[in-house]
């Protein structure tokens, strides 16, 4: 039998929410026509990969080496880590270590290791709503309890919120930016108040919070905005991050861990990663595009038709006076629901429906009241669904 617990999980409004939409949307379009649908529920990067991952992808694929395809250690090919180390070296501003870098597979995959290694029943992980839904059940497979804690009315880190929730339970405190569902991008000045907040808790708790920063979209960023490095401010910081946004390769599956120098138990808690990745099945990342991205991870990619296609529909959610977030990072809108619908997202969600517009309810990214467009869809998709939205608007 299917476990209680999981039982309760599917049953959630959350579970599932942005995939359920999705393939609704997948219905709708076969029913009404590809055009007449005007689907914003996935975060599905849509650019093509740059023309470095392609070459590499053919580089990898001509190689013919003795032993190409064998097994390799569990935290990946050492000149991958290595890659992967100078590349969150420039974004970090701190000299990074390879071996202190995993390569995983994906950031999903990179964060359940980190939850399976640090946390112990009934640990607390903080993280800012709204989120990334999956990390309810991320924390969940280990026995931790996500407390969920409110953010400022632009999304910026609320202080005395996460003061009040942090106990000797806490093992960490998760921060995503550029945010999904938001597109926030938190600043150095919130980094640096977060950071003096956890370290006065560690004086008067004696437990030191990790600080984990889920990052795969730091390169879009939009209007000047830059994404604050953490191991600068902080000794206990790891990095999660993956390749499916920045360089359009979501299906391959392919992310690491980077765990700051100065972390005091660092090397504890690389063994704990490599071991949870081995453990959970993972065993190690794909060596195909461990190889690809060790070629092409500083591919330049021009990221201007995201600036240009957010404008467009920013411009048509103020034609349709639908209120929203203006972005910072990422690809996402998150709007508010009008008044008339009293907050109540999933209800909003269908009306959108009846005028063929697919969306995310913002209560499985613990945002109700609100909901999130995905905008890396084609140009076409967003020029027809005005009328749509001031229709549904009317």
């Amino acid at each position: 039998m299917i476990s209680k617990e999981l039982k309760e999980t599917l049953n959630s409004k959350s579970a599932s929410i942005i995939r359920k939409m999705f393939e609704e949307g997948i219905v709708m379009k076969k029913k009404f026509g590809e055009d007449k649908v005007y689907d914003f529920s996935l975060g599905n990067p849509d650019l093509e990969p740059p023309k470095e991952v392609v070459e590499a992808i053919k580089a990898v694929a001509n190689d013919t080496s003795p032993g190409i395809h064998g097994y390799m250690p569990n935290a990946g090919y050492v000149e991958t880590r290595k890659a992967m180390a100078k590349k969150v070296s420039l974004e970090q501003s701190v000299d990074v270590n390879w071996e202190n870098v995993i390569i995983t597979v994906g950031a999903a995959s990179a964060l359940n290791c980190i939850f399976k290694s640090i946390l112990s029943s009934d640990d607390e992980v903080i993280v800012p709503k709204p989120f990334f839904a999956e990390y309810r059940n991320y924390v969940k497979n280990f026995s931790g309890k996500l407390i969920e804690v409110p953010t400022k009315p632009d999304f910026s880190l609320d202080f005395d919120a996460i003061k009040s929730v942090l106990s000797v339970k806490t093992a960490a405190v998760l921060i995503n930016s550029p945010n999904n569902p938001t597109g926030k991008v938190y600043s150095s000045e919130d980094i640096e108040n977060l950071v003096n907040l956890l370290n006065k808790h560690k004086e008067e708790s004696g437990r030191t919070p990790y600080l984990i920063c889920d990052e795969p979209y730091r390169a879009i960023t939009y209007d000047n905005k830059q994404v604050c490095s953490i191991f600068k401010y902080y000794d206990s910081s790891i990095i999660v991050s993956s390749f499916a946004k920045n360089l359009s390769i979501p299906g391959e599956r392919i992310g690491y861990i980077a765990i700051n120098e100065a972390c005091e138990d660092r090397e504890m808690l690389v063994s704990a990663c490599v071991f949870s990745l081995r453990t959970l099945g993972c065993v190690n990342a794909p060596a195909f595009f461990q190889r690809v991205v060790e070629k092409s991870w500083d591919a330049k990619v021009d990221y201007s038709s995201y600036t240009k296609r957010r404008d467009m529909l920013m411009n048509i959610l103020d034609k349709a006076n639908i209120e929203y977030f203006r972005p910072e990072g990422a690809f996402y809108l998150f709007c508010k629901v009008p008044d008339k619908f009293n907050n109540d997202d999933m209800a909003f969600a269908e009306h959108l429906k009846k005028f063929n517009i697919i969306c995310a309810p913002g209560v499985g990214f613990g945002g109700p009241g609100w909901f999130r467009l995905a905008y890396c869809v084609s140009e076409a998709t967003i020029i027809n669904s005005e009328n749509a939205f001031i229709n549904a608007m009317k």
